[in-house]
């Protein structure tokens, strides 16, 4: 799993959280990471249709969208992210053993069943659903530009 999910699942529950239009510096500064990584994920983001942009000098991102709609395996989806597999398989297709040449496409064919039963649970969970896991349960109201650290 990369971190393109964690990063997409912040922007958008800050978004939702904070409304309005954010650049790709300010939500930088929230993930905590650099803004050419936030577009990169923003761009898959937009493709997919879970924000928007606007143009100019208060241009950036924006989630229109329902938070109580956004499932969690839509934005896995969005930003293409497999959530179980893994970059070694042990054995060898060329080797004379069975268990070395079968276990690589065995090992392939169980992580695709385990990532399709993560995408199934998350699809049981929303963008609000993760905001009110942060704020303790509770859906937070949308706060005000101004007021949202003072309220933290």
């Amino acid at each position: 799993m990369t971190s393109d999910f964690a990063v997409a699942l912040h922007v958008l529950v800050y978004l939702d959280h904070r409304g309005g239009t954010l650049s790709s510096e300010a939500l930088a500064a929230n993930v905590c990471t650099n803004p050419a990584r936030i577009r990169k994920v923003m761009a898959r983001l937009k493709k997919a249709g879970l924000v928007d942009t606007k143009e100019g000098a208060e241009g950036g991102y924006h989630f229109t969208l329902d938070a109580d709609e956004v499932d969690l395996r839509q934005v896995a989806e969005a930003v293409e992210e497999r959530l179980v597999s893994s970059a070694w398989r042990p054995g060898s297709r060329e080797g004379n053993c069975l268990i070395a040449c079968g276990m690589g496409p065995v090992l392939d064919e169980m992580y695709q069943e385990l990532d399709e039963l993560c995408k199934e649970r998350l699809a049981g969970l929303t963008i609000r659903d993760i905001e009110g896991r942060i704020f303790k349960g509770a859906a937070a109201p949308h706060q005000k530009e101004d007021s949202f650290h003072a309220d933290l």
